[in-house]
């Protein structure tokens, strides 16, 4: 039974590393219970303190530095190309399975409005979401001119494509 409280003491400080960072107390509580946190106890004593900042580690290897590196460039490439589109095009966000997007879809078809689809759902399409710094999720997602209009409402796009930029 000791083994499996161990066991999950070592889970605990392993989860409590992770989140917390810096230092982790090993205490004995006032009933005899050993106790691991990222504070100081309020009561009883500190057994050991266990620093886990900058611990040693081994150097990576020169093959996965240089993927790691090719992988970074594929992205900055992916971005530029998403983000290529003129400042004046219709950018919209969406996805196959969002009824609110093919509202807006239809909405531009039958006001004539050319505008870029970005499908979400690709990996291209969320790197371009990504680059669009909207903070609350949500689609369609239309951008024009620096602007955006997230959901839909045909008096919402009536007002955001009438308006003069």
């Amino acid at each position: 039974m000791s083994g499996i409280r161990t066991l999950a003491a070592a889970g605990l400080l392993s989860l409590s590393c992770a989140a917390a960072g810096g230092t982790m107390y090993k205490s004995i509580g006032p009933d005899g219970r050993v106790v691991y946190s990222d504070r100081p106890p309020d009561s009883g004593r500190v057994e050991k303190s266990l620093r886990y900042k900058d611990l040693p580690a081994s150097p990576l290897p020169d093959a996965v530095l240089q993927y790691r590196e090719a992988l970074q460039k594929s992205a900055d490439k992916r971005l530029a190309i998403s983000g290529a589109a003129p400042s004046g095009t219709v950018q919209l966000f969406a996805a196959d399975w969002c009824g609110h997007c093919r509202k807006a879809k239809a909405w531009l078809a039958g006001k004539g409005i050319a505008y870029q689809e970005h499908d979400i759902d690709t990996p291209e399409g969320k790197l371009a979401f990504a680059q669009t710094r909207k903070q609350s999720g949500g689609i369609p997602l239309v951008t024009w001119k620096g602007e955006q209009v997230q959901g839909f409402s045909a008096g919402a796009y009536d007002a955001f494509f009438s308006r003069p930029r």
